[in-house]
């Protein structure tokens, strides 16, 4: 995969796809934001990621914040949807996730605190363009 990446997928098996092409060059240390509307497929895209290191009970971590899934691989699973304050994420030690080079971290609604993410990551845009149509612009920042 070249990045920047921009395409745009017809169904959820062509985003599944997707996913599944992406976990193949993503590695331990990584971080991966997810900007996009509600409903666009951001949980979606993580859990067939996940499922690619064999993490199971994938879901939205709307409620808990944060969820940690362990398979050949430890992913972090990050929803900033429901913070208030970036305090927040520190006393959840926030800093903690992103710095574990033993696991690939995952966040939602990263857009909302921005001035947090490393600026060395992978951002990946969901836009809705019909029912089962999205466009997929994947960016690859720093290193």
């Amino acid at each position: 995969m070249e990045f920047p990446i921009k395409t745009i997928a017809t169904a959820e098996a062509e985003t599944a796809k997707l996913a599944i092409q992406f976990a193949k060059i993503i590695k331990p240390g990584d971080v991966i934001s997810l900007v996009g509307d509600l409903g666009t497929g951001k949980t979606f895209f993580v859990k067939n990621v996940a499922s690619e290191f064999e993490c199971i009970d994938v879901n939205s971590p709307t409620f808990a914040i944060v969820n940690v899934y362990s398979g050949t691989l430890k992913v972090n699973h990050f929803d900033f949807y429901r913070i208030k304050k970036i305090e927040e994420l520190y006393d959840l030690g926030f800093e903690d996730y992103i710095m574990d080079r033993d696991s690939i971290t995952f966040i939602e609604w990263s857009d909302m605190y921005h001035d947090i993410l490393p600026t060395s990551r992978y951002e990946v845009r969901i836009k809705f363009l019909s029912e089962s149509k999205r466009e997929f612009n994947i960016i690859k920042f720093g290193k």
